[in-house]
C-alpha cells in the first residue's frame, strides 16, 4: 500500500502553528514511508473563505520547506485540491446514498427542528433528529421538491457502537446513540465539514489522517460516512493538541500564533519545525537540536505523546539561537547586513572583520537582531551609568592606565593602523601589570573602563581587536 496522506486547511485566516505542525506530521510520514503528501484546500465556507489565505498558506508552507507533491498549486492525479472545485463529487456521491436509502432528505425547518429538540430535552432524551422525513416516500420527496420547499440530506445513523484504533489515543469506541441522523449536505447544496472530508479522503486514496485531538469526536461521523459506502477508513492519529503555560488552548492571548508572523520576527524555519515537532513527538536519539529533514525513517508514529503540548516560546527562543549558530558564516552576514540600518557602520567594514565579528557575537544571539546592541562595543562612545563603571573610574590606578594607554592608541594610528592586534593588546596589559604595577580587578577593570566606557562586557583581547583605532581614540578622551 502507498503511504498518502493529506494537510486540508481552511483559507480563512493565515497559516496557525498548529497547522504547521500538523503539516509537518503529515509531510515527514510521507518521507519516511517513501508516500505522498498531499495539499487540500477545504474552502466550503464561502463566507470565510479568501483566496489570498490559500496562497498566503502556501508561502508559509514553501519558507517552512513542507513541500507538497499535490495540491492547488501543483496539480496531480486526484484533484481537483480545492473543495469549492469537488461539488460535482460529492453531488454523486449524495446521490449514491440517497439512491440506497442511507440518507434521505429532510424538510424541516429550523423552527420545527429547535422545537423537536426542546422536547426530546424535557423528556430525558439525547437532542438528536427524530427521523420524521426518514419515512416519506419517494413520491412525498418529490412533491416538496417540486413545490421548492428547502431541504438538507441526512444521512442515517445505524443503531451500533463504533470502535477504531487511533495510532496516538489507541483504541477508541463511541457508544451507541452518540449522534442521531446528521446533515451531510446543506439546503445551500453544499456539503458539511465531514461529509466532504470522506469524500475527498476516499477519492484522494487518503490511507493515514494525521491531525489535531480536536478532531477526534468528528470521527464518528465519518467512520459511519466510510460505513454507508463499504470502504474502508483510514488509519487515524489524533495528535495531541498546542496549550500555553495556563493549560488553555493556545491562542492569541499567549502571543503570536501565526506562521507570517513568526517569519516577520525573524525566526528561522528550522528552528521553528525543530521545535513543533518536539511537542507531541519525541527523538529516538533524545536529541533537542537537529535538522527535520534528516529524521528519514526514524520518524514514524508511534513516538507520540498523548498529553497536551505546552507552548513554551523561551524555549523556542532557545533552539531558534542554537540553530542560528549553525548557520555557515556567509549567511549570518549578510542576514546581519539585511535587519541593520543602511547607514549602520557595520557595512563599511571589511570581510574578515565581519566574519570575526559574527563568530564572536553568535554565541549570545537567539535572532539577528540581538546583534545591534552588541555592535555598541565596537562603535558607541556611551559612557556606562553602573555603579561598577563609576567606581572603577573612581580608582587612582585608572588614570594611569589611561594615560599609558592613550599614548599607545595616539602613536598606533600615527603609523597608520585601522585596527590593533590581540597581540599589541596583551603588550598593553602586561605593561600595566608589569611596569605600572596594577594588578587584579583593578588592571582588568580598569582597562575596560578606559577602552570600552563599561564595566562588564566579553573578553577584551577580542573586542579590542574589533574596534576602529578611531573609536578607541574617542573614547580614551572622554
Amino acid at each position: 500500500m502507498t503511504v498518502r496522506v493529506r494537510f486540508a486547511p481552511s483559507p480563512t485566516g493565515y497559516l496557525h502553528i498548529g497547522g504547521a505542525r500538523t503539516a509537518m506530521y503529515n509531510y515527514l510520514f510521507a518521507k519516511a514511508m517513501g508516500g505522498k503528501y498531499v495539499l487540500r484546500i477545504e474552502d466550503t465556507d464561502t463566507e470565510r473563505s479568501e483566496r489570498r489565505y490559500e496562497e498566503a498558506q502556501i508561502e508559509d508552507l514553501k519558507w517552512l520547506d513542507l513541500q507538497h507533491h499535490e495540491g492547488p498549486d501543483v496539480g496531480g492525479d486526484y484533484g481537483p485540491y480545492r473543495q469549492s472545485e469537488r461539488l460535482h463529487i460529492y453531488k454523486e456521491y449524495t446521490e449514491k446514498l440517497l439512491k440506497e436509502k442511507k440518507a434521505y432528505r429532510c424538510f424541516c425547518s429550523e423552527e420545527l427542528l429547535e422545537e423537536k429538540k426542546k422536547i426530546a430535552e424535557e423528556k430525558g432524551l439525547p437532542p438528536h433528529y427524530d427521523g420524521t422525513c426518514r419515512h416519506l416516500s419517494d413520491a412525498e420527496v418529490a412533491d416538496k421538491m417540486a413545490k421548492g420547499i428547502p431541504s438538507v440530506v441526512r444521512c442515517i445513523t445505524p443503531k451500533k457502537a463504533y470502535t477504531f484504533t487511533d495510532k496516538v489515543r489507541g483504541e477508541v469506541t463511541f457508544p451507541e446513540d452518540m449522534v442521531g441522523d446528521f446533515v451531510i449536505v446543506r439546503a445551500n447544496d453544499i456539503p458539511v465539514y465531514n461529509f466532504a472530508v470522506v469524500i475527498d479522503d476516499m477519492t484522494m486514496k487518503i490511507s493515514h489522517v494525521i491531525r489535531a485531538e480536536e478532531h477526534l469526536n468528528n470521527t464518528l461521523r465519518q467512520l459511519i460516512l466510510y460505513e454507508a459506502y463499504n470502504a474502508a477508513p483510514p488509519t487515524f492519529c489524533h495528535v495531541s493538541l498546542l496549550i500555553g503555560q495556563d493549560r488553555q488552548k493556545l491562542s492569541k492571548r499567549h502571543g503570536a500564533t501565526s506562521v507570517r508572523l513568526y517569519q516577520e520576527q525573524n525566526y528561522l524555519p528550522s528552528a521553528m519545525l525543530n521545535y513543533l515537532l518536539q511537542l507531541g513527538w519525541s527523538h529516538p536519539e533524545e536529541k533537542d537540536i537537529f535538522d527535520i529533514h534528516t529524521l528519514g525513517t526514524m520518524f514514524n508514529l508511534d513516538r507520540f505523546t498523548k498529553s497536551a503540548a505546552i507552548y513554551d516560546i523561551v524555549k523556542l527562543n532557545h533552539i531558534n539561537g542554537e540553530h542560528l549558530r549553525l548557520l555557515p558564516t556567509e549567511k549570518l552576514i549578510s542576514e546581519v547586513e539585511r535587519i541593520l540600518p543602511a547607514d549602520h557602520p557595520f557595512h563599511k567594514m571589511d570581510a574578515e572583520w565581519k566574519a570575526r565579528c559574527v563568530t564572536l557575537s553568535k554565541e549570545k544571539m537567539n535572532f539577528y537582531s540581538d546583534i545591534i546592541p552588541l555592535l555598541k562595543l565596537y562603535f558607541d562612545c556611551e559612557v556606562s551609568t553602573e555603579a561598577d563603571y563609576v567606581e572603577a573610574r573612581s580608582w587612582e590606578t585608572t588614570p594611569q592606565i589611561q594615560a599609558y594607554l592613550k599614548g599607545e592608541i595616539e602613536k598606533a594610528k600615527a603609523a597608520g593602523k585601522k585596527f590593533v592586534t590581540e597581540a599589541e593588546y596583551n603588550e598593553w596589559s602586561n605593561h600595566v601589570k608589569g611596569e605600572l604595577k596594577i594588578k587584579g580587578k583593578q588592571l582588568f577593570m580598569g582597562i575596560r573602563a578606559v577602552l570600552t566606557l563599561q564595566a562588564h562586557g566579553s573578553d577584551l583581547k577580542f573586542i579590542v581587536p574589533l574596534t576602529p583605532i578611531e573609536v578607541l581614540e574617542k573614547r580614551i578622551n572622554m
